[in-house]
C-alpha cells in the first residue's frame, strides 16, 4: 500500500458478506462475488437495506465455527 497510515485489512475479521441478488428481478443468471465484507452482520444488513431494499441478502462466511 502506498500510504503508511492504512492498515491492510485482516481478512480474517470479516465474517459477512453482502450478495446482491440481481438475479431475484431476473436481471442475470451468473453469479457474481459479494460487494462488500463486514465484521458484523448489522453493518452488511444496513448497507443492503439502503442500497438494494428486496434484493440483498448476508450471508455468515463462517457458519457456526465461530461464536
Amino acid at each position: 500500500m502506498s500510504d503508511p497510515m492504512l492498515l491492510a485489512p485482516d481478512v480474517s475479521e470479516y465474517r459477512f458478506a453482502l450478495y446482491c441478488r440481481g438475479h431475484l428481478l431476473d436481471l442475470t443468471s451468473k453469479a457474481y462475488p459479494p460487494v462488500a465484507l463486514y465484521p458484523d452482520a448489522e453493518s452488511a444488513r444496513l448497507h443492503g437495506v439502503r442500497m438494494w431494499p428486496s434484493t440483498f441478502t448476508v450471508i455468515d462466511l463462517a457458519g457456526d465455527e465461530r461464536p
